[in-house]
């Protein structure tokens, strides 16, 4: 059955087709007989009798670098009455415009089905969500407050400092066993950002990698181990990180069962989460998760047929 699909992202020219998890769902989708939008978020106009409505183009897609994408002509779209699927994939940052593009993406629930759920998404923000699973994270600290951190670092030796709303690896800083620089950074994540910080001691597991394994409608789909570059010890891949197959220790699938349940509850049907060391949960990414390329490439899996699979289910 053909379907009308609207998706939610940053501009087509700035896709890189060798990895983007979203142009993968474009492809699964046309190639399903899909019936493909494109649209910018900054677009959205909820009208004076309550409809939600965004210019788009009709956009057809191939796998072919620096000419992969083609635009129809501009339409006008109800997201209520004339689509079948929102694909809400814009990049962070988790900002006051991404919480609002979600209040107005609710409002459109009774109509059309959007993935991720907006309610959903907006109620969990990779870090924060990350702590209803506490008992499989590390220690974590989430302050503003200088003489927190510093006893936090007295107790736990080298840490790291990372803004609560972060995405791609920006902006996360190791402070070393002596603290030093410690009052100059605080006062610069003090400064830069109004939300407390999120501390955690440092993990030297992560030299072995940081696992992204991703969910869908709860169930494991599959997973990279992701390894930092030369004179880095950060390994997402948007920081020079590179990825290897990996498989699952018997905590990660532990983890897995704990959350897969909520996470299909909650209509979070594509999910990435990060585990460091085969047991320290870090992050739960629900907003525009990514990993899905590397994952086939690796495994030979179809994970764009298993979200679209998983969508189609909830349609009906």
């Amino acid at each position: 059955m053909t379907r009308k699909i609207a998706v939610q992202m940053d501009p087509m020219e700035n896709v890189n087709i060798a990895g983007d998890s979203s142009f993968a769902l474009m492809i699964s989708a046309q190639e399903r007989g899909h019936e493909l939008f494109h649209y910018d978020v900054k677009d959205l106009t909820l009208t004076a009798n309550g409809r939600l409505t965004t210019p788009a183009h009709p956009v057809k897609v191939q796998p072919v670098k620096g000419d992969h994408y083609q635009f129809g002509d501009p339409v006008k779209l109800d997201l209520g009455r004339d689509i079948d699927v929102v694909l809400m994939r814009q990049d962070p940052p988790f900002d006051v415009g991404y919480i609002t593009a979600t209040h107005l993406l609710e409002r459109i629930e009774k109509e059309t089905l959007v993935v991720n759920n907006p309610v959903s998404v907006r109620n969990a923000p990779e870090k924060v969500y990350v702590l209803d699973y506490a008992e499989y994270m590390p220690p974590t600290l989430i302050t503003r407050d200088l003489d927190e951190i510093r006893a936090f670092q007295a107790e736990h030796g080298g840490v790291v400092v990372k803004p609560l709303h972060g995405n791609g690896g920006k902006a996360i800083f190791l402070v070393p066993d002596d603290g030093s620089n410690l009052s100059a950074l605080t006062e610069m994540f003090n400064q830069t950002w109004p939300e407390p910080h999120m501390i955690q001691p440092f993990l030297p597991e992560v030299q072995d990698g940081d696992k992204r394994i991703v969910l869908v409608d709860g169930e494991v789909a599959g997973a990279i181990n992701r390894k930092p570059g030369k004179g880095e010890f950060r390994s997402n891949l948007a920081q020079g990180g590179y990825a290897e197959a990996a498989g699952l220790t018997d905590r990660e699938k532990e983890i897995c069962a704990a959350m897969g349940p909520d996470l299909k509850r909650l209509g979070l049907i594509f999910v990435g989460i990060d585990v460091i060391g085969g047991k320290w949960l870090t992050e739960i990414n629900v907003t525009s998760p990514t990993g899905i390329v590397a994952i086939d490439q690796f495994n030979g899996t179809d994970t764009s047929g298993m979200i679209w699979d998983a969508i189609e289910r909830r349609l009906g």
